[in-house]
């Protein structure tokens, strides 16, 4: 009973005025980010992290959440459209979507990986939801040296996924271990590594780190390019019904692949960037005539539509119930917990008024919710979307850099109203 009164209370926080107009803006914010190659889902998050200061948890985690739930979906657009990805973790849509663009099938492409991805968004947002009365014994059996433990094993994982040379995953870890020792010791008050320095007393700060590692090089990234984004004109997007039909043609292909986001997602370091091609992978294997991936196989769009949008409700189950990041994006989500004051972990699987149960069930109703604003706005209006690619990156790039600059000094202002503060780490 106190799940379903959790899971209601968490629909109606969302659907208050002040909360569902945040969330609207956060998908709109989504939308620009995932269509423009250049930008991604992390330098968004790192851009917008500091608007949730003065939020109350429900608002912040809908306006984050909205946007980032949508940047996927978004991102297939160009994939399909010009061959670019909007997001790395919409790339292996080209390999076939790209293909039937070039065939004349871009609309049919394009319902494809639309509708395709709000069956992922909803199969995660299910899981999520599903998840919770599953890993609430095992979270609340968990001490402090279970969650050592898994500390432990999210840094070890930064080296395993370094690719050959997992000494720069070690080092990569001890540096950021480094970084949090920094600032006055939460037990004894004594300063650590502040070298006289009254602006290290609080540490590093989560903001400035998150912008300096993904928005600033994201922007040299696109000084780089020069021109517009996309070079070619948007054709005509005839088919896109056909496409639709195509998700439903081949639904089990495509809960296969959402189930297969969602479940590798849960392990921390694998996001959607990994995912994508897994869930192309399976559509090859489990065709019975491969010859055509490559060349226009509207299955080749399903499956990895499907992964890209089930893999946020993975990660939010590591990260919810654990603490421990799944994602680049769930780690800079985690920041937003750390300025909210919740600590992910046991209090957000038990209701209230003892934990936060009504906001997690809030998180599963916008990732469900927010896809399907997105799905039907980007039916309504591919065209003009399309046509967002060619804005040139000498307008984007100082919207970006002035989002920069006002930033971080946010952050000391709203620490000197509240006399809070928050660090990396």
């Amino acid at each position: 009973m106190d799940l379903v009164n959790a899971l209601f209370s968490g629909l109606i926080q969302v659907f208050n005025w002040s909360t569902f107009s945040l969330m609207i803006v956060g998908i709109a914010v989504g939308f620009v980010v995932g269509i423009l190659p250049g930008l991604g889902g992390p330098t968004a998050m790192a851009l917008m992290l500091p608007f949730v200061f003065k939020m109350n948890a429900v608002e912040a985690f809908a306006f984050l959440l909205g946007m980032t739930a949508v940047t996927a979906t978004t991102g297939d657009i160009t994939s399909v459209l010009f061959g670019v990805p909007g997001e790395p973790t919409t790339a292996s849509t080209i390999v076939d979507g790209h293909a039937m663009a070039r065939n004349g099938e871009a609309g049919r492409a394009l319902g494809a990986v639309l509708m395709s991805s709000l069956v992922g968004a909803v199969f995660a947002g299910v899981a999520l939801g599903a998840a919770i009365p599953i890993i609430r014994p095992l979270v609340l059996s968990f001490g402090s040296p279970e969650f050592f433990m898994l500390a432990i094993l999210g840094i070890s994982f930064v080296a395993a996924l370094s690719g050959e040379d997992p000494l720069k995953g070690i080092i990569a870890g001890g540096i950021g271990l480094m970084l949090a020792t920094i600032g006055l010791d939460p037990i004894s008050g004594i300063q650590r590594f502040t070298f006289g320095q009254l602006f290290l007393w609080d540490g590093i700060g989560l903001v400035p780190i998150t912008i300096g590692f993904y928005a600033i090089p994201e922007t040299i990234e696109l000084a780089v390019l020069g021109s517009s984004i996309a070079k070619k004109e948007v054709g005509e997007l005839g088919g896109v019904m056909e496409g639709v039909k195509d998700t439903f043609r081949h639904f089990w292909l495509v809960i296969r692949c959402s189930a297969l986001g969602t479940a590798i997602a849960i392990i921390p370091g694998m996001g959607a960037a990994t995912t994508q091609w897994l869930a192309y992978a399976h559509a090859v294997q489990s065709s019975p005539n491969k010859e055509r991936f490559g060349k226009g196989d509207v299955r080749g769009v399903l499956g990895p539509g499907a992964a890209n949008n089930s893999t946020l409700g993975g990660s939010l189950i590591t990260t919810i119930a654990f603490g421990v990041p799944a994602s680049v994006v769930m780690a800079i989500l985690l920041g937003a917990f750390i300025i909210q004051g919740i600590v992910p972990g046991p209090d957000m699987l038990l209701p209230p008024p003892k934990g936060k149960l009504d906001l997690t069930f809030s998180f599963v109703w916008v990732i469900i919710i927010s896809n399907m604003i997105t799905v039907a706005v980007c039916f309504l209006f591919l065209k003009p979307l399309a046509k967002v690619t060619q804005v040139r990156g000498a307008i984007i790039i100082p919207i970006i850099l002035i989002s920069c600059s006002f930033s971080a000094p946010s952050v000391g202002s709203w620490r000197n109203s509240t006399g809070r503060g928050h660090r990396c780490c």
